[in-house]
């Protein structure tokens, strides 16, 4: 196996595997939105997993950008906390489930808002949008409006709390994975990212 890239001069290199990280988080974000489907059976571990697996990525994409290393790596590693803590079955009786998704969401935005603030161009306005949907998305859960109304008029009875989550974890990882993809073209287009 080749080392990573990390070199300004290997920017093509460094864009395929952001790149990749970023259709592998759109393709945990299909698997968000399917959740639904496979009802309330181990739901917790499921959501858990998909966050781990996501902040991992993130981790990993993050540690190819030089403007915003640091930055990009904690926004990664708060997913994994996030999906550790909601795995974690005893965590729950401590912490709402609630609680941890409005709170990763909350953090990440704030995290992301400042990495946007050193990114330019495209960049920083991607970097922008996933973090202004982070956040309103944690607004949407802090206040206690329900997803779950939508979801359940669309595809009929499912668990409300399962359904919410879903397309909360899909919209986050949407945005990820197209500022993921946007980084992934900027360095390609030989820009530092």
């Amino acid at each position: 196996m080749t080392d990573l890239p990390t070199t300004a001069s290997a920017l093509p290199a460094r864009a395929k595997w952001i790149a990749t990280a970023g259709w592998f988080i759109l393709l945990l974000s299909a698997g968000s939105a399917l959740l639904p489907l496979y009802g309330k059976t181990h739901s917790s571990v499921i959501i858990g997993t998909l966050l781990v697996l996501a902040g991992a990525t993130e981790i990993f994409a993050g540690s190819l950008r030089h403007d915003t290393r640091r930055l990009s790596m904690l926004a990664g590693a708060i997913t994994a906390l996030a999906g550790i803590l909601f795995a974690a079955e005893s965590s729950t009786h401590f912490l709402s489930t609630l609680t941890i998704i409005a709170g990763w969401l909350f953090l990440r935005s704030i995290v992301l808002m400042l990495a946007a603030r050193f990114n330019r161009g495209s960049v920083r306005t991607w970097t922008g949008l996933a973090a202004l949907t982070d956040l309103v998305l944690a607004a949407i859960l802090a206040v206690g409006l329900s997803i779950a109304t939508l979801i359940v008029s669309l595809f009929g009875a499912t668990p409300p709390m399962i359904a919410s989550f879903a397309w909360v974890l899909a919209a986050s990882f949407i945005a990820t994975a197209m500022l993921l993809l946007e980084v992934a073209a900027c360095a390609r287009a030989a820009e530092n990212v």
